[in-house]
């Protein structure tokens, strides 16, 4: 999928868990992780709007573009 999350590179940042980003933002850790590891089909703008108010980031922070076949391995 051409959409990249880089939630793991702001967790980095901000030393932080996913435990206790799930907890703050008001997911479980385990729908945290579907969107972390790139399976999410769909996100909630309330949901990114959370993550980003506890990240202290923009949405291009969070979410990048890429075209098919120039992911990362």
């Amino acid at each position: 999928m051409p959409i990249v999350v880089d939630i793991d590179v702001m967790l980095a940042k901000r030393k932080m868990s996913v435990g206790e980003l799930a907890d703050r933002v008001g997911i479980t850790p385990a729908n945290l992780a579907v969107l972390k590891n790139g399976r999410a089909k769909a996100v909630r703008f309330t949901t990114l709007a959370a993550l980003c108010e506890v990240l202290e980031c923009q949405p291009g922070d969070l979410l990048r573009w890429e075209a098919d076949g120039a992911e990362e391995g």
